[in-house]
């Protein structure tokens, strides 16, 4: 099996812009990011919460990722029934100002009416997204 492209970093040929990309691999990870920047400190259950369509391996996974990654910390807590936390290391903050251009452009450009997502076009026209 191939390694994703996130594990790949110290093998690209020097392209920022791919480097940052492959941190954000994955369909939740901006997903994750932007719930842990606004909502701080949450709990997994919280998180699968913000995310409904996610489903628990994938968002474990995704984490898994994240953290190793260093822009997620994960703290265990010794309870019963287990309680683990999910916070922003300080590279994971300085995701901020990415994943704030990425919610702008899809404010301005992406719109979703009953379960359809469209993609306005310069010209105010809605095109069906991919």
């Amino acid at each position: 099996m191939s390694r994703p492209r996130a594990k790949l970093t110290g093998n690209f040929p020097g392209c920022p812009v791919e480097s940052t990309l492959s941190f954000l691999d994955g369909k939740w990870k901006g997903v994750i990011l932007y719930h842990l920047l606004n909502g701080g400190t949450l709990r997994f259950n919280e998180l699968r919460r913000h995310i409904p369509s996610v489903t628990q391996r994938m968002l474990t996974k995704q984490l898994r990722e994240l953290e190793e990654a260093g822009l997620i910390s994960r703290k265990v807590f010794p309870v019963v029934p287990p309680r683990v936390d999910y916070a922003l290391t300080p590279l994971g903050l300085s995701m901020q100002p990415v994943i704030a251009v990425l919610k702008t452009w899809g404010d301005s450009h992406v719109v979703c009416e009953n379960g359809t997502k469209y993609v306005r076009t310069p010209d105010g026209r809605k095109e069906l997204a991919a």
